[in-house]
Parts: structure tokens; C-alpha cells; sequence
């Protein structure tokens, strides 16, 4: 099991990007863990699923969106658990935040 931790910004980022070597295929996402870690200030977040584009990395956009403005009140957390993707080469995990300084995400992921 591989953890990626990183912090969300208003600007839509990748946060997670799936690389593969030898005869694995990809890697599952077996949880997504996004904590506000301030005692004042509610965030919403949106997560994408974004798949790669002919080898290279691909586009957040709609047609992507997983998570859209969900809500994360201060000193709260959530977890996204019930799920599993499985990401190939190249495909990635993007997020945006509607504050700055509000939110981190730690990503649990195994390959396959």
C-alpha cells in the first residue's frame, strides 16, 4: 500500500497521478481521506477522475468530475472509501478547493 498526501488549492491541481512499471497495469485507490484542518473556515471541494490523453496526461473538465463542491466544515473530515478506482498509467486524481490553507487530502493506493 502507497500514501499520497497533499494540500488542496483554489487552483485545480493533480493530486494524485497513477504511474506503472513492469507487468502492472495500474493502481486501485482504496480510500480518499480530505481533512479541513482549521477552526474556522468551511471549504467545499471537487475532486476529479481525469483519464490519461493518448499517453499524456488528460483534462480536468465535467465530463470527469467526481466529487462536485462538497462541503467540508472546520476540524472535520471525510472520507470517500466506498468506491475503488482503478487508475492506469498516466491517468490522475485532480482537486480544487474553494479556499486556500483549509484543506489536505491523503490518497491510499495499491497496484494491481
Amino acid at each position: 500500500m502507497a500514501l499520497t498526501s497533499a494540500l488542496i488549492t483554489t487552483s485545480t491541481t493533480a493530486v494524485y497521478s497513477s504511474t506503472v512499471s513492469g507487468s502492472q497495469l495500474g493502481n486501485a485507490i482504496t480510500s480518499m481521506i480530505i481533512c479541513n484542518y482549521t477552526s474556522g473556515t468551511t471549504a467545499t471541494v471537487t475532486l476529479y477522475a481525469v483519464g490519461n490523453s493518448g499517453g499524456s496526461f488528460g483534462t480536468p473538465s465535467n465530463t470527469n468530475m467526481i466529487v462536485y463542491q462538497l462541503s467540508v466544515p472546520p476540524g472535520e473530515t471525510v472520507s470517500l472509501d466506498q468506491e475503488k478506482l482503478v487508475l492506469s498509467g498516466n491517468d490522475t486524481i485532480s482537486a480544487v478547493a474553494s479556499a486556500n490553507s483549509v484543506l489536505s487530502i491523503t490518497i491510499s493506493t495499491l497496484p494491481v
